[in-house]
C-alpha cells in the first residue's frame, strides 16, 4: 500500500497551520497544527491509502474514477460522524473542535492532548515485569472509566471498530481518553457500512472480515476484551484467521490464572468469544461483569 504524501509542515489549511505528522493510518493522517491563536490542536485528514493520492509538496487529493464512488462514500461517512463526535461531550471521547472541506477531502480538529497510550504503557510494563503485566487493579480501574466513553459513542448509534491500546490515550492529568475514529460507522446505515473498516489483526472482531455481517456494539465488546488481553499479557491475542485454525486462548487464559481473579479472566474470555451471540452485548453488560464493575457502573 502507497500511502499518499502528507501535508507538509508550514501548509496553511483554513487557518491551520501545520507543524508535523503525528501518525498515519489507513483512512487518514494527523497533524500537529497552530490555529489563530497560536493553540495546538491535533487535525485528523481524510486520506484512505487505497483510495487516493496526492504528490509530495502539493496539496490537494488525487482519485482516479474508478474508485471515485468509494472515495466519496468513505468521505461523507467521515464528514458526517464527524458531526456527530462533534455533539459529543465527554472528558473520555477526544473532542472536536471544528470540521471543514478543503484540498478535496475533509478534516477535523480536536484537542491535542499529552501523555502516552496505553500502548506505551503496555510495552514499558511488559519489558519490566512479563507475566501479568498490569496488576489487576488498575486494569479494573482504568477500564471502567473507558468503558463510559464507549457506552457514549454508541448511545450515538456510532461504532468504533478500530478500540486497541494504541486508541486509548492517558493524558498527563491521568484522564483516560479514546481517539482516533477513522474506522468509526454509523451502527443503523446499511450504505455506511458498505465501506469496510481497515482493521487491526488481534483486535479486529470475526465479523469483521466477513463482508455482510451484522455488526454492533459487540464487535466493540470483541476489541475491548482483546485490549483487557493485551494488559494482562502484554500482547495481543492471535488475529481471527488463526484462532480459527488453532485456538488457544483458553490455554493462554489459563496461565494467567492465580495473577489475575477468575472474574477477570472468564470476561475476557466471553469478550472474545469468536460467536457474536456469545459476548457481552453492550458495553454495559460488559461493565457490570468486570470486577467491581457492578458498583461503579452508571
Amino acid at each position: 500500500m502507497h500511502q499518499p504524501a502528507p501535508l507538509a509542515p508550514g501548509t496553511l489549511v483554513q487557518g491551520y497551520r501545520i507543524v508535523r505528522n503525528l501518525a498515519v493510518g489507513g483512512f487518514s493522517i494527523v497533524y500537529l497544527a497552530i490555529n489563530a491563536r497560536s493553540q495546538q490542536v491535533a487535525i485528523k485528514e481524510y486520506l484512505p491509502a487505497t483510495l487516493s493520492s496526492r504528490v509530495s509538496g502539493t496539496t490537494h487529493t488525487q482519485t482516479s474514477p474508478d474508485k471515485l464512488r468509494l472515495y466519496r462514500l468513505g468521505l461523507q461517512s467521515f464528514f458526517h460522524e464527524g458531526r456527530a463526535l462533534a455533539e459529543i461531550s465527554h472528558p473520555g471521547v477526544s473532542s472536536v473542535l471544528d470540521f471543514f472541506a478543503a484540498n478535496g477531502t475533509v478534516y477535523m480538529v480536536m484537542n491535542f492532548l499529552q501523555g502516552n497510550s496505553l500502548q506505551d504503557f503496555i510495552v514499558n510494563a511488559r519489558q519490566q515485569r512479563g507475566a501479568g503485566n498490569l496488576g489487576e487493579a488498575t486494569i479494573c480501574s482504568l477500564f471502567l472509566e473507558f468503558f463510559a466513553a464507549v457506552r457514549v459513542v454508541h448511545q450515538r448509534k456510532l461504532l468504533h471498530l478500530d478500540l486497541k491500546p494504541g486508541n486509548i490515550f492517558i493524558t498527563s492529568d491521568d484522564r483516560v481518553v479514546l481517539i482516533d475514529f477513522g474506522a468509526a460507522r454509523h451502527a443503523l446505515d446499511p450504505e455506511a457500512m458498505a465501506l469496510r473498516p481497515m482493521y487491526t489483526p488481534g483486535f479486529a472482531a470475526p465479523e469483521l472480515y466477513v463482508r455482510g455481517t451484522p455488526l454492533g456494539p459487540w464487535t466493540d465488546v470483541y476489541s475491548l476484551g482483546a485490549c483487557l488481553y493485551s494488559c494482562m499479557r502484554g500482547y495481543p491475542p492471535m488475529d481471527v484467521p488463526t484462532r480459527r485454525k488453532t485456538d488457544n486462548l483458553a490455554a493462554h487464559l489459563e496461565r494467567l490464572r492465580g495473577v489475575y481473579s477468575d472474574a477477570l479472566l472468564s470476561v475476557v474470555g466471553r469478550c472474545l468469544s469468536l460467536e457474536p451471540g456469545l459476548r457481552p452485548q453492550s458495553v454495559l453488560e460488559l461493565q457490570k461483569s468486570l470486577p467491581y464493575g457492578l458498583a461503579q457502573a452508571q
